[in-house]
């Protein structure tokens, strides 16, 4: 049997800071190959990527990935973050919880199942070493090789953590949608002793992001909480203080529900940059980048399926949610069914990074019921 902490061990020595693959990728191909599984690199750009199948027919999927932040201050580190040190039941190391352990566990899971009791179908392990990063050669290229290819999941689990305190108490059905609006004021330098020489882009900039930051997009829907805004920067790079600046840049991040799209919201901005730019004789400019729309996976089968499996590993029956930041569900929807669930994600991204090696086992133990469940 596969021991999935002894996995996450080793995977958290590889230094898969994104984009680079740092062996994670290497190590994963050749213990699945070893194990029947038919593997394909997918590499796309400086992407490294990998598709591993086993068997054919009706097809469970899982998706995650082993590229990682980068560790930031190594001084605030008590310990390696690559170097998987075990401290009171604790492993830690930067991805112990996002999520070198869930691609662990399922790695396991998968492995152990088609092992000892080979089902009348398939499963498939789709890892990214680009989910951390821009994520554009990711999952999205192995979706866009899979239908080329002819390949395709019918269902799939993406191992993220979703648990906000306990071991079971959430998975995701679905996530918001997220999008950057950019902004630049363009206004007329001059002396700040003579402000009526000058156009300054400052006050039109802060009556914009005032507008913008205390709406109300809307108050949540059936499966949404509230659409947020929040402004992340307000920037004139001018460090003299008798100087009207001739530009300002401010950024808003917009995390929104079903009730939404990308474009009706670039509109909304755009109505906001209009008015603005009237009222003060100034040029405003927008720049949108849209990094996923909204999505849902209405609760029923695959949903139901994973609760069950959650509940009779944990005793807990998982929430189902939407909330959270983005995943490779966003792409993975496109395809087939998806839903979320993973390990509690309290330290990730953090210093000393960890997670408890008794959840990893718990967490394979989970994945193994659902492959169970779903073949029977």
């Amino acid at each position: 049997m596969i021991d999935p902490a002894a996995l996450t061990e080793d995977l958290i020595r590889c230094a898969s800071v994104t984009p680079q693959e740092g062996g994670a990728l290497q190590l994963l191909e050749r213990l699945l190959t070893a194990h029947g599984f038919q593997c394909t690199r997918v590499d796309r750009g400086d992407v490294s990527n990998l598709f591993a199948r086993w068997g054919q027919g009706k097809t469970f999927g899982f998706n995650g990935h082993t590229d990682v932040v980068p560790v930031g201050d190594l001084k605030a580190w008590s310990v390696d973050p690559f170097g998987a040190e075990i401290r009171d039941g604790f492993l830690y190391g930067r991805g112990a919880t996002d999520m070198k352990s869930g691609v662990a566990a399922f790695t396991a899971a998968a492995i152990d199942f088609v092992t000892e009791s080979p089902p009348d179908g398939s499963v498939v392990l789709a890892i990214t070493g680009d989910e951390e990063g821009p994520a554009k050669d990711g999952t999205v290229a192995l979706l866009d090789w899979m239908q080329t290819q002819g390949e395709r999941m019918d269902h799939c689990l993406v191992g993220e953590p979703t648990c906000p305190d306990v071991m079971g108490d959430m998975m995701k059905i679905g996530r918001r949608g997220s999008m950057n609006g950019y902004f630049t004021i363009t206004g007329v330098q001059g002396h700040a002793a003579y402000p009526h020489r000058a156009n300054n882009p400052l006050p039109a900039m802060a009556r914009l992001m005032d507008q913008l930051g205390t709406a109300t997009l809307d108050t949540g829907t059936a499966h949404f909480d509230a659409s947020t805004l929040a402004v992340v920067t307000i920037d004139t790079g001018n460090p003299a203080t008798n100087v009207i600046p001739a530009q300002c840049r401010a950024t808003v991040n917009i995390r929104f529900n079903d009730a939404h799209s990308g474009a009706s919201l670039t509109d909304w901005l755009q109505e906001h940059a209009d008015e603005v730019s009237k009222d003060f004789n100034l040029r405003v400019d927008l720049d949108v980048s849209i990094s996923g729309e909204s999505f849902m996976t209405p609760p029923g089968e695959l949903s139901d399926l994973v609760a069950r499996a959650v509940q009779v590993e944990t005793n807990r029956t998982p929430v189902l949610s939407t909330s959270g930041g983005t995943s490779d569900a966003r792409f993975v929807q496109h395809h087939c069914p998806v839903v979320e669930f993973g390990l509690v994600g309290k330290t990730m991204h953090q210093v000393d990074e960890r997670v408890e090696i008794a959840q990893i086992h718990q967490l394979k133990s989970i994945y193994t019921r659902i492959l169970r469940d779903y073949f029977a």
